[in-house]
């Protein structure tokens, strides 16, 4: 991947699935990668990967919802390479419960990872981006951040967020004339442990709603899709979407506009398992 050699690279939630590619993609594109996760196991994993295939590489615990430490993180990031040119914002959790069973902290616990989390390294990383004169965000929102299903309210509300956020940086970035770049991704099904580890509502069988995710939804690799990502940030794409799923879904969303609200539940209905 052509772009990418010299530059150093972070990745969030960098232990398993798209992160843990997206790394292992830059260090073979000649990029100096920090990696970071809550999942130490996982993060060493992907640290020796890196190892192995000659990349350089700084490997850290870090929890992304506690700010503090996010902005540390950056600064050490910074003083270890010297720079840091691309922030890939990356982690992320699931939950599925629709809202009147949903509890508060599960909403809170969604929102405080899968979006502050992208604020925090957005802010954390922003002023060193600048500083390097060719500087990239990109951060991971989804397929949900297109649109909405039932039992989806927390995450979807967290990936519109995303976007949202994601979108008007990008305009902010060019008006302010700053050598900075914006992406904003949205996975489809992605072959990832995120529908295995995820929670859910009580008296919903977060098992079998996995199962059925792996089985019929999940249709990228973790591989392809680093791949579709790095080839976005090259082209400075505003949007990246990965997979035939997310690209259909976006012109199905263009074609529908907000009656999609009706069609889209009795699909879901097909997809969910009953309740426990």
């Amino acid at each position: 991947m052509e772009g990418f050699a010299g530059k150093v690279a972070v990745v969030t939630g960098a232990g398993s699935g798209i992160g843990q590619a997206l790394a292992i993609e830059l260090g073979r594109s000649g990029a100096h990668v920090a990696i970071s996760d809550v999942d130490t196991e996982g993060l060493a994993v992907t640290e020796e990967r890196l190892k192995a295939i000659g990349a350089q590489v700084k490997a850290d615990r870090l929890n992304v919802t506690e700010r503090e430490a996010f902005l540390l993180y950056a600064d050490n990031v910074a003083e270890h390479f010297g720079k840091v040119n691309q922030i890939y914002n990356n982690a992320g959790i699931a939950f599925t419960g629709d809202v009147e069973i949903t509890q508060f902290k599960d909403i809170e616990r969604v929102m405080d990872v899968d979006f502050w989390g992208v604020v925090n390294g957005t802010k954390a990383f922003l002023p060193h981006l600048i500083a390097s004169g060719d500087g990239h965000v990109v951060n991971v929102s989804s397929v949900f951040g297109l649109f909405s299903v039932p039992g989806q309210a927390a995450y979807n509300s967290a990936k519109f967020a995303v976007r949202g956020f994601t979108e008007a940086l990008r305009q902010e970035m060019g008006l302010a004339g700053h050598p900075v770049k914006v992406s904003c991704v949205h996975p489809g099904g992605i072959k990832t442990a995120i529908a295995r580890n995820a929670e859910a509502a009580e008296g919903i069988d977060a098992e079998e709603l996995a199962k059925t995710f792996d089985k019929k939804l999940a249709s990228t690799t973790p591989e392809k899709a680093a791949q579709v990502i790095l080839d976005g940030v090259r082209k400075n794409k505003a949007r990246i979407l990965i997979g035939n799923d997310a690209k259909m879904f976006e012109i199905v969303i263009r074609a529908l506009g907000a009656s999609y609200q009706s069609v889209f539940p009795k699909a879901v209905a097909r997809l969910t398992p009953k309740s426990k």
